[in-house]
């Protein structure tokens, strides 16, 4: 077995056991990961999906499971207002379903939108099959974590043909306690066969926190439905750790945004699996980790049928002292024969102490399949430099601009415009002065 990491994190993750829900296959699903997680322990960096991400600093930490005055605790809805999003809403904080921040008053016909706590109260059957999930992997620590302490999140169904005119709104917020806590929250997400989805995900946190917290999210698209998911993370102080799992059947089509703008130690894994002919998946994401912030994205994309696509690009910019990770793996099985994949990966380092780790990955098991992969990790160019200085363009001014373009190529193809504009101006807003 490879390495694992003895810690206080651990310790107080595995006390933090939530109370019997009475639903017979939900508790033994949470004791198998929480004895899984108790027996495997947490990855060190021998575990080739952690090799760039050491969990040595945060395991010295204990956490407190949960927040008694979440529910109470005050927060300001001009935080998380974004433009064009005014559609249904959930809202958590500290991973507290909260109603009075909420928008679920007249859902559109075909909408199922409610915290998974009043799902598993009401009609818990529906979700056995993804709840009960085994997680095999010594690397997925903290999904089996989130599968045993998780005990609320959102479950959001559209049903078959419908498409929903305005945004689903998603929000997450980290705000400071008494006490460092470890909060959880676990997502399960359907489109019916030719439904449409514009997903808006938003985690924000307070800079001053140190607070962890874990996601997992299981979404599901029918045939010929449609998802265009934007994600916007900027966790503050915090640790958060994520992981979307995304499975698309015949002709389905997924479009993501990943915006990762902070956090102390920040761990995205997104699976995609093209389990129908035809399926196709774009992924567009920018990480860009300042100080000595913590980055790290884990992609693994897999081809499981014919015609299937994918096209993937990636930025990440670094400045400080500061570590950005990104391994991105394509997989064509056997049987996948027409398959196209894409996936790209470029990096700007702004500092001598900046580092960025990238391993692109491809596997082909299959017949007449087009795949390109690459990745680079360098520096602004001196000529564009000179050139933009030459025409009066201070240097500090000239490698703004330079960084931002950079940057905003992953966002060329976001088709809502107000929105486009929006996660430009927080790029640009990031950039270091």
């Amino acid at each position: 077995m490879s390495g694992v990491v003895p810690s206080p994190l651990l310790d107080s993750l595995l006390e933090a056991a939530v109370p019997e829900s009475g639903i017979a296959w939900l508790d033994a699903a949470r004791r198998e990961n929480r004895e899984a997680v108790a027996a495997a322990g947490l990855p060190d960096t021998r575990v080739e999906a952690w090799k760039y991400t050491s969990l040595r600093s945060l395991a010295r930490h204990g956490f407190a499971g949960g927040d008694p005055g979440a529910a109470s605790r005050s927060i300001d809805p001009g935080t998380f207002a974004l433009p064009t999003v005014a559609g249904p809403c959930l809202v958590f904080v500290n991973g507290v379903f909260r109603h009075d921040l909420s928008a679920l008053a007249d859902l559109p016909p075909g909408l199922v939108l409610e915290p998974l706590s009043r799902a598993l109260a009401q009609d818990p059957e529906p979700l056995r099959f993804v709840l009960s999930r085994h997680y095999r992997e010594v690397g997925d620590a903290f999904a089996r974590i989130n599968a045993a302490n998780a005990v609320d999140g959102v479950v959001l169904r559209v049903a078959a043909g419908v498409e929903l005119a305005t945004p689903v709104h998603l929000v997450f917020i980290g705000t400071p306690a008494a006490v460092k806590l470890a909060w959880h929250a676990r997502n399960v997400i359907e489109l019916g066969q030719g439904s449409r989805l514009a997903l808006v995900e938003q985690h924000l946190g307070d800079p001053a926190q140190a607070d962890l917290a874990t996601l997992v999210s299981d979404i599901e698209l029918r045939e010929h439905a449609r998802l265009t998911h934007t994600v916007l993370q900027s966790a503050g102080g915090n640790n958060l750790i994520r992981r979307n799992s995304l499975r698309l059947h015949a002709q389905a089509h997924a479009v993501m945004h990943a915006i990762e703008l902070g956090g102390a130690l920040v761990r995205h894994d997104l699976q995609v699996a093209l389990i129908g002919d035809g399926a196709h998946f774009d992924g567009r994401g920018v990480f860009m980790p300042q100080a000595r912030q913590h980055i790290d994205t884990q992609l693994a994309i897999r081809h499981e049928a014919r015609d299937t696509a994918s096209d993937a690009h990636w930025r990440g910019v670094a400045t400080d002292r500061a570590r950005g990770v990104f391994r991105g793996a394509v997989l064509v099985a056997p049987g996948a024969d027409g398959s196209d994949a894409n996936l790209s990966n470029k990096n700007l380092l702004l500092s001598r102490d900046a580092e960025i780790d990238t391993k692109p990955e491809l596997e082909i098991y299959a017949d007449e399949v087009q795949a390109v992969h690459g990745a680079t990790v360098g520096q602004l160019d001196e000529q564009a430099l000179f050139y933009l200085r030459s025409r009066g363009i201070g240097a500090g001014e000239a490698r703004a601009l330079l960084t931002s373009a950079f940057c905003l190529a992953v966002l060329g193809d976001l088709t809502d415009a107000a929105m486009r504009e929006h996660l430009a101006t927080l790029l640009m807003t990031h950039l270091p002065a």
